[in-house]
């Protein structure tokens, strides 16, 4: 286990914003910062980073929670591994206490495939560095291809021996499970039934390896190359799917690029992986690959995070050239700016990289960046030549990759570049995308997923509103955002005006919020009814009378996690506010802040009528199901709550039927 004082310097050390940012390209916002939501396919930002509190919450998803919590939502990491990765970022020596033989078992089985692969990683690395046939053969092709010892130790780059099972036997050794060896792919089981013996084999033998990392660095699978000349053999093979690894929805290299993709605030598109190892140690470093794959939504969505500018680089082959087009159409909609470079016949980003220095690509990719709709009109009308039918055509397939941008603006823009470039009528364009519109429409309602008529004329639920949960709720923001505050508040003090009728008198009182809140409580015998809130209001109370110094992320470290979801929602409730940036409309809501007793009191007073109005209700229905029987006492506990609700009304300015 790691110790607790481990835990505290991480909590100390880490900021909710750099790690955050490593993930997701992060706005500043007024003292937060905000983005698109990294759990959801949204183009508004509704994601909020607070640096003060040192929390965030999406508030398209739910989610939310400390620097830990969001390791565990979007890596899937569990607490321990989480606690690991923050310590590695900040640098922390982690200290390790006993583990007990019911921790040591948990891992799981993704927990296990994920260990497998760094093994397997590590041992890739050691055969290329240390073994003769490691440096004779993976090494030399390194070198040729220009990488330097820095880069391949960078980019983890390895190689499996080409022997049968040379890997599979060193991972049995160390007490690998077979299971998670077949499972990652590293091995390929055959035989073992049918009284037949069983055979392992290494999928890799003889291959150099480049892992394929997560967002966060871990190890999800690998691409191999082969170096045998045997045409018969597969020049590259990857990873198979599994658990941990879908190659549609991660991007080679998107590790090393993160901080400069967000830096730089673009992103180039390669397709191999020596195309990103190149550029990179030219010291273009925001670049990934979709290693050898059709671009997919998944991944173009991976990139969204970071930035919303992409360029695709790829050479000047005509295979090459269509699966760009089909590539940039996805990015078109997913609401991106998408530029295209191509490079010099015979040349790809990789030759290029090795040709010339990290200025003079700079300065090619800047002025040879076109606009896609130059691109795509210059591409194709190359093709159609002096033909009026493939013009047409070229026309109709250019509209229809503006169709896919979801921003009318954006749109119409674009049109207006067409007509200009291919010089035809903005009328006849418009009419043709609003053609290709309604064609959309209609196949979209005709696919099987559509909601059914009958639940299209359903009438809209009617949302019931819980006052008692939106008071006891209300009481918890104020113990976590001013349990420490001190105010005047004005207590009220039930007495008789001396001609029999009862009045409430003010007294003025000097106490910290959560000491008023407190003290009210007990005086009526109220008790939270929500159970999340009941647990928070104890843990809070106990914490601030206890005098100890906490900081947000530490207290939501204490909870649960569908507890830290409700604390962050309630931590970051005002922060959804700034997302529609009220002040460019000239308008600017009260602090919370300025009237913070007023809100205690208030709050309170609601919470002591709401109890007194159910009881009521409570007394009246005991009354109606006991006919026959004398009701004196009860009727006259009515009077006293219906007499005491009007006096606490009138104080809350209501007036009661």
């Amino acid at each position: 286990m790691i110790s607790r004082s481990t835990i505290d310097k991480v909590y100390d050390a880490a900021r909710v914003e750099e790690v955050i940012g490593d993930f997701v390209q992060l706005k500043k916002s007024g003292s937060n910062f905000k983005g698109l939501s990294p759990f959801t396919d949204e183009r508004s930002p509704s994601f909020m980073v607070s640096p003060v509190k040192q929390i965030w919450k999406d508030f398209s998803s739910g989610k939310g929670g400390n620097v830990v919590a969001f390791l565990m939502e979007h890596e899937h990491l569990t607490y321990p591994e989480a606690i690991r990765y923050l310590a590695r970022k900040y640098q922390i020596e982690i200290e390790e206490t006993q583990r007990t033989e019911e921790e040591a078992e948990k891992a799981g089985e993704r927990e296990s495939m994920l260990l497998v692969s760094e093994f397997a990683r590590e041992f890739y690395e050691d055969c290329l560095w240390n073994s003769e046939s490691g440096k004779a053969i993976g090494l030399t092709y390194f070198k040729e291809r220009g990488f330097t010892d820095d880069t391949i130790r960078k980019f983890s780059l390895g190689y499996n021996p080409d022997q049968w099972d040379v890997f599979t036997r060193a991972a049995l050794d160390k007490g690998y499970q077979l299971e998670f060896l077949e499972k990652t792919g590293l091995t390929l089981v055959r035989g073992g039934a049918d009284n037949q013996p069983q055979r392992t084999i290494d999928r890799f033998k003889g291959r150099v390896l480049f892992p394929i990392q997560s967002l966060s660095g871990r190890v999800l699978g690998f691409g191999g190359r082969t170096l045998s000349a045997d045409k018969k053999t597969a020049k590259y093979l990857n990873s198979p799917e599994s658990e941990i690894y879908h190659k549609s929805r991660v991007l080679y290299g998107i590790y090393h690029a993160k901080q400069a993709i967000a830096r730089e605030d673009l992103c180039y598109l390669v397709e191999g992986y020596t195309d990103v190892i190149q550029l990179h140690q030219s010291g273009i470093e925001n670049v990934v690959a979709s290693s050898g794959t059709a671009l997919t939504p998944e991944q173009v969505r991976l990139v969204r995070r970071l930035t919303q500018n992409i360029v695709v680089l790829f050479d000047g082959d005509a295979a090459g050239l269509r699966a760009s087009l089909r590539g940039i159409d996805l990015i078109l909609e997913e609401g991106m700016n998408v530029r295209v470079c191509s490079f010099p016949e015979g040349e790809d980003p990789d030759s290029f990289a090795r040709k010339n220095s990290r200025e003079a690509i700079e300065a090619y990719l800047r002025e040879h960046s076109r606009d896609f709709i130059q691109f795509k009109t210059a591409l194709l009308t190359e093709e159609a030549a002096h033909d009026p039918i493939k013009r047409a055509d070229t026309i109709r397939d250019i509209v229809s990759s503006i169709s896919r941008i979801p921003d009318r603006i954006k749109r119409e823009v674009y049109v207006q570049e067409c007509a200009a470039l291919m010089n035809i009528s903005e009328a006849v364009l418009f009419n043709t995308l609003a053609q290709m519109g309604r064609k959309q429409e209609r196949e979209a309602a005709r696919k099987p997923e559509a909601r059914p008529m009958e639940v299209l004329r359903a009438e809209p639920a009617e949302t019931r509103v819980d006052p008692q949960y939106e008071l006891e709720r209300k009481i918890i923001e104020m113990l976590l955002l001013y349990g420490k505050e001190s105010e005047a508040f004005e207590d009220l003090v039930l007495k008789d005006n001396g001609e029999g009728e009862l009045i409430l008198e003010p007294e003025q009182v000097q106490a910290r919020v959560f000491e008023k809140i407190f003290l009210d409580l007990q005086e009526d015998e109220i008790e939270l009814s929500h159970d999340r809130f009941r647990s928070i209001y104890y843990h809070l109370i106990q914490k601030l009378n206890a005098g100890e110094e906490f900081s947000m992320q530490e207290l939501l470290g204490e909870f649960d996690p569908e507890a830290m979801r409700e604390i962050s929602s309630i931590l970051m409730e005002e922060e959804r506010y700034t997302l529609h940036q009220w002040e460019r409309k000239d308008i600017y809501p009260k602090e919370k802040r300025q009237g913070l007793a007023q809100l205690v009191s208030e709050t309170i007073l609601s919470l002591r009528c709401f109890l007194i109005q159910k009881r009521i209700e409570q007394l009246r229905l005991d009354t109606e199901q006991q006919a026959g029987e004398s009701h004196s006492e009860v009727l006259e506990e009515i009077m006293n709550y219906l007499q005491l609700n009007k006096l606490l009304n009138k104080k809350l300015n209501r007036v009661l039927s």
